[in-house]
């Protein structure tokens, strides 16, 4: 049997979400779940507590990240055509009391993101489910943005 993701896309008012409604997952040979990336310094030590500072503003870490999870599925035998679901972890501000209105959070990085590496989940296409939660702090005081995958590993 051959690995088959189907992505249902979420509407909302005949308006395409720029999250999916769900992916339903048959014949995997099982799944990747990625712990939070975050877009620290080569030199963070955690159980040191040193070095981590981030590697620039907001759209730098999305950049960041986003590579790196590329990388982690690469390297665990699976890709980004075969990402399930994504949480997005945002430190604010909230000028508008809302996720969404954090400078820190960056839709437009995420889809420039994919549609160079895998178009097929850019918002405005057929995007994995996920969810965006707003945080007031991360693990380092210049962090802005944590994400977390799910995908498929196929046969």
């Amino acid at each position: 049997m051959t690995m088959e993701l189907v992505t249902h896309k979420k509407f909302k008012n005949g308006r395409l979400m720029p999250w999916g409604k769900g992916t339903v997952v048959t014949g995997a040979k099982g799944f990747v779940y990625l712990s939070g990336n975050t877009a620290t310094a080569e030199d963070y030590d955690p159980i040191g507590k040193s070095g981590g500072g981030a590697v620039g503003g907001a759209a730098a870490q999305w950049r960041a990240i986003l590579t790196n999870i590329k990388s982690d599925l690469e390297e665990l035998g699976t890709a980004l055509e075969h990402l399930i679901r994504l949480t997005f972890f945002v430190k604010g501000p909230f000028p508008d009391g809302g996720v969404l209105s954090s400078p820190n959070f960056r839709l437009d990085v995420l889809d420039e993101f994919f549609a160079e590496h895998c178009p097929k989940h850019c918002s405005y296409n057929n995007p994995p489910p996920s969810e965006v939660i707003g945080v007031a702090a991360l693990a380092q005081p210049d962090l802005v943005i944590e994400i977390v995958a799910l995908a498929a590993l196929p046969n």
